[in-house]
């Protein structure tokens, strides 16, 4: 069933937004995350089964099909460009996270420039151009972009451990970092300039996905540590909870204004949301 939320923008002279939210869950399994949707309405996220272990998946036309790497322990999907080619990371059998590229029912490892110790990818867009974080020899958090060749490291400056989230068509990427405090802060990343974007009122922000108008999605944490979605609209900030939830994680957007994340509706169970403004 889907329902209507409506909230105003954190700025008093921004127009109000109506969000409608409808819930969607992998068949059968106890815990769905949805993280991405590209403008074809294609979703990728990732589901826990009964025995607790996670799996990727993919929804396409109102059908959800299962990915897992063949040398995975567990997979997760975390975005999809317009040519279906979807990105991730999968656990091996000696527990190291590595990044992916799955396309055409081909798995090609994104494992980070030379030296990292694990990878997780996070992002791609329409020119393959792909985003994530590795890990260095010294346990040190960095983020990363891969044009199907190289890799350019991505670190926010001041940081401590620096993520790159998301890539839009433009090739800003969304980045998620820690400073010394070790609270969650976001920032947009043009190729020249950090510009710092959290949420106004938050204690943490965890920025994800972009779209081509570089409207950004989030999840943040309150001052009593409850966690809600969000979206930068046009530079201004909309706060959005699913109303069937306690805790509410924004994570993907598409050019066709549609939000995809989870929410929590007890505090060992997860549901996929598709939300519209």
């Amino acid at each position: 069933m889907a329902v209507v939320f409506v909230l105003a923008a954190t700025a008093a002279s921004a127009p109000t937004l109506t969000f409608k939210f409808k819930t969607i869950d992998f068949p059968a399994e106890p815990a769905t995350d949805i993280f991405a949707v590209n403008n074809a309405g294609v979703m990728v996220g990732s589901y826990q089964d009964g025995g607790g272990v996670f799996h990727g998946f993919i929804r396409k036309a109102g059908k959800s099909t299962t990915i897992d790497h063949p040398g995975g322990l567990v997979t997760v999907c975390y975005d999809i460009n317009s040519k279906l080619a979807i990105v991730g990371y999968y656990e091996n059998s000696n527990a190291v996270f590595q990044g992916f590229l799955y396309q055409g029912k081909v798995f090609t490892d994104i494992p980070g420039p030379q030296g990292s110790t694990s990878s997780r990818a996070y992002g791609i867009n329409d020119q393959g151009n792909v985003v994530g974080e590795y890990k260095d020899s010294a346990g040190n958090m960095h983020g990363f972009l891969w044009n199907g060749t190289s890799y350019t490291t991505l670190d926010v400056p001041g940081a401590v451990a620096s993520i790159a989230r998301g890539i839009n068509k433009k090739g800003t990427i969304t980045m998620a970092w820690w400073a010394s405090d070790n609270l969650t802060q976001s920032s947009l990343y043009n190729g020249k300039k950090y510009v710092t974007i959290n949420v106004p009122g938050a204690t943490q922000t965890s920025v994800w996905h972009i779209n081509t108008q570089g409207d950004v999605v989030y999840w943040w944490i309150d001052s009593v540590g409850t966690f809600h979605g969000a979206l930068r609209h046009f530079g201004k900030y909309y706060k959005f909870d699913d109303p069937n939830g306690i805790d509410t994680f924004g994570d993907g957007i598409n050019d066709h204004r549609v939000i995809v994340g989870s929410y929590q509706s007890n505090p060992s169970n997860s549901d996929g949301f598709k939300a519209t403004y």
